[in-house]
């Protein structure tokens, strides 16, 4: 264990080495964290405020809806004028929105006006794919390298997921109900000044691509299924575990067992950089997910216990990040490298469409059949996920059917 941890640390200090690269991360992460505040912070803010979770979840829904059909939009310009010009006053516009719902709760406007308020956080840029674009350019003749930046950025991403939460929960709960908010606005916007700051690791923005959007890009398609049902994964495992705390009597307990499983994600996403294997494919991680996906489920049902829970789910968790690193590499070798941040935006998209579905079937599931059997949802979503791969044609015999389409045209 000693050498494997020597082995990776010294494969990140290799890959921070490059110019600019820890400024460029520095700045990612600062304006990354608030992505896992900003849900929890509005609804604890609206809930305290209006005394209603119906219409805290209701708000924090439209956002998500919001996000996903204005995000490929902005990527879309971020590909075209650069990441500095769009990035920054879409970011002011988020924070805006965010400061808007801040004041809008504080001083009881009606209900709708919190909808428009917290729609307006839809321009957030896709933060995390503004890094893997960066990388993508310094690393596009270096697969290996740019492989664990990759890994790095998907354990950012599981890291940020874990601690924004929490820490928003702590500042709410220690000073006053919108410090979360106020707080992740501020961070947002000084964490993507400080990114975008650091020019020389842009990639250089592209004129007006003339190659096809991305949706059409062969073997994407599948891909963004994929996405869509591991989002599922993600959406139901959050909401059922909470249920089956609540069920336990201990729901406070349900954020420490759930930041287990980001741990979890986190370490192998980090361990899978590093090491880098050979001969992996996205059907072997989905495969290992849906398989390691059914430990809580086997633990919430047979032992009732959720310390085993917590160590089911912390062993599922380390599925993820190889998963969606696979995957993310995917997407970016097969989409047009002039509309890269538009591809990734695209998997954001197909993300967040399946948390939605995620939480609300795992929601009905928890409410209508029992706690336990709701951990159905998640395994259930994470084989969904390998069947769809199986059955997806590779980007190559989507290429050679199109071909020999045109021959026969």
């Amino acid at each position: 264990m000693p050498s494997v941890m020597s082995r990776a640390t010294g494969t990140y200090r290799r890959l921070f080495s490059l110019p600019g690269t820890r400024a460029f991360t520095t700045g990612n992460l600062v304006a990354r964290l608030p992505m896992g505040m900003f849900s929890v912070s509005a609804v604890v803010m609206i809930a305290g405020s209006r005394g209603s979770y119906a219409l805290a979840g209701a708000v924090t829904a439209t956002g998500l809806a919001a996000t996903a059909l204005a995000g490929p939009w902005i990527a879309r310009l971020v590909d075209r004028h650069g990441q500095a010009r769009i990035a920054v006053p879409a970011t002011v516009v988020s924070a805006l929105g965010s400061l808007a719902l801040l004041l809008c709760v504080r001083y009881g406007a009606p209900d709708w006006t919190l909808f428009a308020a917290y729609a307006l956080t839809a321009a957030t840029p896709n933060i995390g794919g503004l890094s893997r674009a960066r990388w993508a350019h310094l690393l596009r003749d270096e697969p290996a390298a740019l492989h664990t930046a990759n890994s790095f950025e998907q354990a950012a991403d599981e890291l940020c997921f874990m601690l924004g939460p929490v820490l928003a929960s702590f500042l709410a709960g220690t000073f006053f109900p919108e410090a979360g908010t106020l707080t992740g606005a501020v961070l947002l916007l000084t964490g993507m000044l400080l990114f975008t700051a650091q020019r020389a690791t842009e990639p250089p923005p592209r004129a007006r691509s003339q190659a096809p959007s991305p949706l059409r890009s062969p073997g994407i398609p599948p891909l963004l299924a994929c996405f869509t049902a591991t989002g599922t994964v993600f959406g139901s495992m959050e909401v059922v575990t909470i249920a089956y705390a609540d069920a336990q009597g201990h729901r406070t307990a349900a954020g420490a067992i759930l930041a287990l499983q980001a741990a979890g994600s986190c370490a192998a996403g980090l361990l899978y950089g590093a090491r880098k294997p050979t001969g992996i494919r996205l059907g072997h991680c989905l495969a290992a997910m849906a398989a390691l996906m059914t430990l809580p489920w086997v633990a919430a049902g047979v032992t009732g216990s959720l310390w085993v829970l917590a160590g089911a789910l912390l062993v599922a968790g380390m599925a993820t990040a190889p998963t969606m690193v696979t995957a993310m590499s995917l997407v970016q070798r097969r989409t047009p490298a002039d509309r890269l941040n538009e591809g990734m935006s695209l998997v954001v998209t197909g993300l967040l469409t399946g948390i939605a579905c995620g939480s609300a079937t795992g929601g009905w599931a928890a409410e209508h059949l029992s706690a336990v059997a709701a951990f159905a949802v998640p395994a259930v979503a994470a084989a969904l996920a390998l069947v769809i791969n199986s059955c997806a044609p590779t980007a190559g015999s989507a290429r050679r059917a199109r071909a020999h389409g045109s021959v026969l045209s």
